[in-house]
């Protein structure tokens, strides 16, 4: 009978799983940050760019994590040529068209893998001299439910009926790669983690946000003190009445961006063009027009004693509108 120090895992056993979760975790952000310009669906395109940094503070933690166990530092290694195979086949869809076949691929296939394979070596890793292996894949798992809960939200807001067949198709292809490949680390599927029932917390890649924000609406569901002061701040800017618009922000933000930008600019409206929820925050954009220009203003407010502030200010450039060429 093995001693129960002595645990499911050699120190090399563990160095390569590591390395074997690098080269996934890697590949995944590096697919993901590829395809952001290449996605023109907005919520698909917000959602890949917030993982993007969660998988390479994942792969830096997996590359740390290396030389604590005699190995060399921040290397990446795949378990066999069929999980490149499989790798390869996950970054494939490239034309604007097949963003629902990118999604599936990362967020029904290789993330629910990855979930699985984490928590299958968490439950065999000793706790007695592995608890910094334990803590990392903690980490990991509750980064891969939350990206998957968040890529289930898009794929179900960009999924039409009329894709059904293609993308299932496109699923069930990832998947036998996969287990041909012996999943990422070349030892086999391991069974899928059981459901827990967690608290919905509020994160910065709420999917719902990324959905709303690409349907066109007339009105924005918020507070109505929110409303009122969104409505005075427009048209403070609109208006250019810096002593307005400085009443608005919270103390030590600069009116600075709104005087070099506004200051010179005909501005003959403005209208609310982009609403989105970010925890207690809310990320405001407006646009601001006239007849030979238009100015887009972003704002994060905040609520605080006095009310909502505005906690962060940036004007953008003023953009310069070409004047109707006269008819001849």
């Amino acid at each position: 009978m093995a001693h129960p120090l002595a645990g499911h895992f050699s120190v090399d056993h563990s160095a390569r799983l590591m390395r074997n979760y690098r080269y996934a975790v890697e590949r995944a952000m590096r697919a993901l940050g590829g395809w952001i310009a290449l996605t023109p669906e907005l919520s698909a395109k917000l959602l890949m760019g917030r993982h993007v940094w969660d998988l390479a503070q994942q792969a830096d933690a997996f590359g740390r994590r290396l030389p604590e166990l005699r190995a060399h530092t921040q290397v990446s290694e795949p378990a066999s040529e069929r999980v490149v195979a499989f790798m390869d086949a996950v970054e494939e869809p490239a034309a604007p068209g097949q963003t629902v076949e990118r999604l599936v691929g990362v967020y029904r296939v290789l993330k629910p893998h990855l979930l699985s394979s984490y928590h299958d070596h968490l439950v065999r890793a000793n706790p007695v001299y592995e608890p910094p292996t334990r803590r990392l894949l903690l980490r990991c798992i509750d980064d891969e439910r939350r990206h998957i809960a968040a890529g289930e939200t898009v794929l179900g807001h960009l999924c039409a009926p009329a894709l059904a067949e293609r993308v299932l198709a496109w699923q069930r292809r990832l998947e036998a790669l996969v287990e041909a490949a012996g999943g990422v680390t070349g030892e086999g599927l391991p069974p899928a983690p059981p459901d827990t029932a967690q608290t919905p917390i509020e994160t910065s890649d709420d999917a719902r946000e990324f959905v709303r924000l690409e349907r066109p609406v007339a009105s924005w569901p918020m507070p109505e003190d929110l409303r009122e002061a969104l409505d005075s701040f427009g048209e403070s800017l609109r208006a250019r009445n810096l002593a307005a618009v400085a009443h608005w922000l919270a103390a030590g933000v600069s009116p600075d961006p709104a005087r070099d930008a506004l200051t010179g600019a005909t501005l003959t409206s403005q209208r609310l063009v982009a609403f989105a929820r970010l925890g207690h925050q809310r990320l405001v954009k407006w646009r601001l027009e006239g007849p030979d220009a238009a100015v887009t203003v972003l704002a994060r407010w905040a609520p605080g004693p006095d009310g909502w502030r505005v906690a962060l200010l940036d004007v953008g450039r003023i953009e310069v509108l070409r004047p109707a060429l006269p008819r001849h």
